[in-house]
């Protein structure tokens, strides 16, 4: 098989600084390549200067990064909102992968979702938890949606 996952890196970094644990990428890359034949792993984030090292770590673990340029608001947080380049890049290479695994827990992928449904060619979701994950989402993954919660042992950071 020769599936791809799009993984939104912004919601699954967010999604973690509000938990009690941390996950470990290196071993999310191994399990994507060994539960779901994930030959190519996107992933897609806000590029910060301040983040290098973890660009750096991510690409050696095996992602393809796939950049935005940030934005700053006006309370000086940081706004790196890759979700329209997700979209077009599974769109691009859909004629290129067997099944795509799309990890967010991000509502506004439910269009994605259905549309991957809808050719045969949505393998997963992958929400990173499910308390935070959009019911819009869920209802359009259905049964094919799995929570990184669930893989706590297996995922962690030690």
């Amino acid at each position: 098989m020769n599936n791809y996952a799009f993984i939104d890196g912004t919601n699954l970094h967010m999604t973690y600084a509000h938990l009690t644990w941390r996950i470990d990428y290196h071993k999310l890359r191994i399990y994507l390549k060994e539960k779901y034949f994930v030959s190519k792993a996107y992933y897609f984030v806000g590029r910060s200067p301040s983040n290098d090292f973890l660009y750096l770590e991510l690409e050696r673990d095996g992602y393809i990064l796939m950049f935005k340029p940030v934005s700053y608001l006006s309370d000086g947080r940081i706004k790196g909102n890759c979700d329209a380049e997700l979209v077009l890049q599974a769109m691009i290479d859909k004629s290129n992968f067997d099944k795509a695994v799309i990890v967010t827990s991000d509502g506004d992928f439910s269009c994605l979702v259905k549309h991957l449904t809808s050719c045969d060619k949505l393998l997963r979701v992958i929400a990173p938890c499910l308390a935070g994950c959009s019911h819009l989402l869920k209802q359009a993954a259905g049964s094919k949606i799995d929570f990184l919660d669930n893989m706590k042992g297996k995922l962690e950071y030690k």
